[in-house]
């Protein structure tokens, strides 16, 4: 038996080492004991460790620090969203004013005239800003609790967002004359 191993080559990345010997090298718990003994693996995992304390912890990141700062990027930025959807629903609901702070940030010349449209297209605008962000919130709320990271759903939703209520906004705004006049002299 003794010839059979000397014959052998040396073992290399643990070829001949028994599941057992693989485990205390890697310093792995043996699941099948930990359900056997009804000892939880985490519970096996820091008795190991305890053994091996000379033994350097394998580094990676911790996943409970990094949900954390996912979770407080996610209600940032959806309080922040919150804020400017308040602001921006109100100004919409009042379509003349907004369509004059346009006409004044542009420079166009004249006044806007389609006060009719402005406050239907406004007021759908100001639903489709509420409506969106409420859908941007349950989605990444729900993506948070679900354990999953969420941060980059504020800020697809306020894309989404914006685009829908930018196209509802722009509608009474090149149906007035003084804005469709202004942009056949620009172009």
């Amino acid at each position: 038996m003794s010839d059979d191993k000397d014959d052998r080559p040396e073992p290399q990345y643990g070829v001949y080492a028994t599941p057992e010997e693989q485990r205390a090298r890697i310093q792995k718990p043996d699941a099948t004991w930990s359900l056997e003994t009804g000892e939880s693996v985490t519970d096996a995992a820091v008795s190991a460790s305890g053994s091996n304390a000379g033994a350097a912890a394998p580094a990676s990141a911790d996943p409970g620090r990094s949900r954390a700062i996912d979770r407080i990027v996610t209600f940032a930025l959806l309080a922040y969203a919150l804020v400017n959807v308040a602001v921006a629903a109100l100004a919409l609901l009042d379509f003349p004013q907004y369509a004059a702070t346009v006409f004044e940030v542009m420079g166009i010349p004249g006044e806007f005239t389609n006060l009719d449209g402005g406050q239907t297209w406004g007021a759908a605008a100001a639903v489709a800003l509420v409506i969106g962000y409420l859908i941007t919130a349950w989605f990444s709320v729900r993506r948070t609790m679900a354990g999953k990271i969420a941060w980059w759903v504020p800020l697809v939703g306020a894309v989404v967002t914006h685009l829908v209520v930018g196209a509802l906004a722009i509608v009474p705004l090149m149906s007035d004359p003084a804005f469709t006049a202004y942009l056949t002299s620009i172009s």
